[in-house]
């Protein structure tokens, strides 16, 4: 067990085996754990064990642990960067038409949003965009397991970054 995701070349390393027999043994392990209250959660090349959505309150309870309670203006923020990432902290404040300064700071401090780098734009603004554990606390397996977001008309819009985006590498 790892505190953090592993790659299937990682896993082939360490158990002496090929990334082919590793990915075949993954997929034997998802199967199995399926119906059970743990989950083998893929984004990209990265593999972890996480609890099952449907069984985390108990685990919580179990762990004393509190559910993560965002306000409106943090979820707001978050949904932004999930749909638009790479996203800068202008960009995300041009969205919602106020400053995000303290917003940001909270959902970095709770590890849902991290760095991903800088724009090649005047100034090199900080790109944003999601982390693993808010896959976790979403229960999503990847970004592409978002709702699709919808226009005002009710047009279904593709996320600018976030289809296909991947969380970067540990």
């Amino acid at each position: 067990m790892a505190e953090k995701p592993v790659t299937k070349n990682e896993l082939a390393r360490i158990a002496g085996g090929t990334p082919r027999a590793v990915e075949n043994a993954l997929a034997e392990l998802a199967a199995a754990y399926d119906g059970t209250g743990l989950r083998l959660q893929r984004s990209a090349d990265e593999w972890q064990i996480v609890t099952a959505p449907q069984h985390a309150p108990q685990v919580a309870a179990y762990l004393g642990a509190d559910r993560l309670r965002l306000s409106p203006a943090s979820l707001e923020t978050l949904s932004v960067i999930a749909y638009r990432q790479p996203a800068t902290r202008a960009e995300v404040e041009a969205i919602r038409g106020v400053n995000c300064d303290q917003t940001f700071y909270t959902l970095a401090s709770r590890r849902l949003i991290e760095e991903r780098g800088r724009k090649e734009a005047p100034g090199r603004p900080i790109l944003y965009g999601t982390t693993w554990e808010f896959l976790e606390c979403f229960g999503l397996q990847s970004l592409d397991d978002l709702p699709r977001a919808l226009s005002p008309e009710g047009q279904v819009l593709e996320a600018a970054g976030a289809r296909g985006a991947e969380p970067p590498d540990r």
